[in-house]
């Protein structure tokens, strides 16, 4: 039961496989004597719908020796900044917010909620405390030319296309970092006396054993699913979006701008989602099918994008809101769709992959006695984290005034709110969420982020309990001073969104 853990088998790519596989290999160099094997179905492809991701992903990129001069050529990729929330409150024309990547301005020394209630009125908090509305707004990429790769001078992730992202990764791990891609379909899983997986085996290449199996085979599960028997917790109690409409649509000409953040607009059972990237935008609607109809939800879609979506071919992707019991058991591992997944609202689903990798990568059990202790810390993170990402998504419904359908009154109904979701807002009634309220190191939204929703929907706090001090109130003026003045700045000396990502392709980024 000792064994050293030599062997890792990742069964299924896309993108859950693939970063798993390269951050492992990255981090436990070939001369450790540890191998990686990534096995995948020649006749299943991914879903290749991820096409959001937070700001971690630079960080991923980094640690796999990536160049983000490559990736963004050969992956579609553009600069995402945030998101837009278009008719999430009351559904009128003017109605938007936006969940920036940036924090506050003076965030951590000093709180200018109580400041921007008090005397800022008719100006939204986020353009308020942070300069990247503004930047979004004029259609500005958060760098230069001269800004080396990875560093920033507004804080941003990307747009990318999942597929090409799928094929990039496939070539860097299996050129670079020595990964061994097997392309099999998988017929049977053997299990050891003591309940671990000894071996997959698959149609074509037979038996291949491994020492930690990673189960990357998505909605399937087909490891810590279907063979180890690990429950699905259904969360659609609380997250009502089970079906996804998804159509990629040309710009109307080669020079139209890039929004360089993802727009996410509100519709009768469910939102929109408008990721730009370079040749195209990926646009689709994620929807109740107890709210509204296959065919009420296309005609929406189609609706959005006109003039071309009455020829655009679209695709409908079913969504089951909800997470394993147990996402590490025996020897098998689960990351991706095979962990769970939760309708793309604020692009959790990529995040969760970099998240599990990371620390699958950083806490590599050593021998088959520790991997039980790794398994149980893996688990009690994971756990916090989904239950807090599905309070995040609920917190987007909960604050809605809009009353079209019962999509939007039903989100507010309190048997539908967690109870860890429904203690905050109390306790935002009387101070704005802080650092405080996340004691946590494995956050993956932080307080500010609670702002950005919370104040940008309209949510006010007592202002009887905030009452700023003198020399807090001249703190606050001296911060939101120092945010107009970035945002003037960013305004004058950053690109156009396009215009940056053309000098990409042709000239590439300074290397760091």
């Amino acid at each position: 039961m000792n064994q050293h853990i030599k062997h890792i088998v990742i069964v299924g790519g896309g993108a859950a496989g693939w970063i798993t596989a390269g951050r492992i290999a990255a981090r436990h160099a070939r001369d450790s004597g540890i191998t990686v094997t990534l096995v995948e179905s020649p006749t299943i492809g991914p879903i290749g719908v991820g096409e959001g991701t937070w700001p971690t992903m630079r960080s991923t990129l980094m640690k796999m020796g990536i160049s983000e001069t490559d990736f963004m050529r050969e992956c579609e990729a553009t600069f995402k900044q945030g998101a837009k929330f278009a008719r999430w409150v009351d559904g009128t024309a003017d109605d938007f917010y936006y969940h920036p990547l940036m924090l506050p301005q003076g965030f951590g020394q000093l709180d200018l909620v109580p400041y921007w209630q008090s005397a800022c009125a008719g100006r939204s908090f986020s353009d308020t405390v942070c300069l990247q509305e503004q930047v979004c707004e004029h259609g500005l990429a958060p760098k230069m030319i001269t800004t080396p790769e990875y560093a920033s001078v507004a804080n941003y992730a990307y747009h990318l296309d999942a597929g090409k992202f799928v094929g990039f990764l496939t070539r860097h791990c299996t050129t670079k970092l020595g990964v061994t891609h097997i392309q099999g379909d998988v017929t049977a899983v053997n299990s050891a006396p003591n309940g671990d997986i000894a071996a997959i085996v698959t149609a074509q290449q037979g038996e291949i054993a491994g020492d930690l199996f990673i189960d990357c085979t998505g909605f399937n599960s087909l490891l810590l699913g279907k063979h180890l028997g690990v429950p699905f917790v259904d969360r659609g109690d609380v997250l009502f979006i089970d079906k996804a409409i998804a159509a990629q649509v040309p710009y109307e000409r080669e020079d139209a701008p890039i929004a360089s953040h993802t727009i996410s607009t509100g519709q009768a059972a469910g939102w929109i989602w408008d990721i730009g990237l370079v040749t195209r935008r990926g646009i689709g609607y994620v929807y109740s099918s107890r709210h509204t109809s296959d065919e009420q939800a296309e005609a929406a879609l189609r609706a959005y994008i006109r003039p071309a979506g009455k020829s655009v071919g679209t695709r409908s992707i079913p969504i089951r809101s909800g997470h394993r019991q147990l996402f590490w058991k025996n020897n098998c591992v689960a990351v991706g769709l095979a962990a769970g997944f939760l309708e793309p609202l604020e692009a959790s689903a990529l995040v969760l992959v970099e998240l599990s990798a990371d620390m699958l990568a950083e806490q590599l059990p050593a021998t088959r006695d520790t991997m039980d202790i790794v398994a149980r810390r893996f688990n009690d993170t994971f756990l916090y984290r989904w239950d807090r990402i599905i309070d995040f998504l609920k917190l987007h419904y909960i604050l809605s005034k809009r009353t079209d359908n019962a999509f939007w009154t039903d989100n507010r109904a309190p048997e539908t709110i967690p109870d860890s979701l429904k203690d905050l807002m109390r306790l935002w009634r009387h101070r704005p969420p802080g650092n405080c309220d996340f004691t946590s190191n494995n956050e993956v939204f932080p307080a500010a982020s609670y702002q950005y929703v919370l104040y940008g929907m309209g949510f006010r706090t007592d202002p009887e309990f905030l009452r700023p001090s003198a020399s807090e109130q001249r703190a606050a003026q001296e911060h939101l001073a120092q945010n107009s003045a970035a945002a003037r700045k960013a305004l004058k000396m950053l690109p156009a969104h396009r215009e940056l990502i053309a000098k990409i392709h042709a000239y590439g980024l300074p290397a760091v």
